[in-house]
């Protein structure tokens, strides 16, 4: 049963390592959603053309997949450990090792959902909010 999604999460891994958005978003459902630890929930069609706005290169190097033994409401999960080299649009790398648990409606192969789990503060503290809006342009003093 979960031979399907454990190959979709493959091509997923190898379009984010290719750093193919438009791949990325087609193992996605059309209302596919990403929940990332840097900019919540947001459409997958929304979200994979902001990673690679704030990205030059991903180097994905792959752990262990593991899949769900018994599924919730016939929704069939799979995790993806891996390590994540990621190279910043301002040639700045950070590397992590994250884990992506995505979740596949009954009988669907592509990606429903997207829960990205690892410790932001590392990250945070090394390269900042790769995501913040840019600043404001200084208005002056009143």
């Amino acid at each position: 049963m979960t031979q399907p999604q454990l190959d979709t999460v493959r091509h997923y891994l190898r379009h984010l390592h290719e750093s193919d958005t438009a791949g990325l978003i087609s193992v996605f459902e059309n209302e596919g959603v990403v929940h990332s630890p840097f900019l919540g929930t947001m459409k997958a069609r929304d979200f994979f053309p902001r990673l690679a706005q704030a990205s030059s290169q991903s180097v994905i190097t792959l752990i262990d997949l593991f899949a769900s033994v018994q599924p919730v409401e016939d929704t069939v999960r799979v995790a993806a450990y891996f390590r994540y080299d990621w190279t910043l649009s301002d040639g700045r790398l950070v590397d992590f090792t994250c884990v992506d648990v995505f979740s596949f409606r009954p009988g669907s192969d592509r990606i429903d959902s997207m829960h990205i789990v690892y410790d932001t503060h590392p990250l945070r503290e090394r390269v900042g909010d790769k995501y913040a809006p840019a600043p404001a342009p200084d208005a002056g003093s009143c």
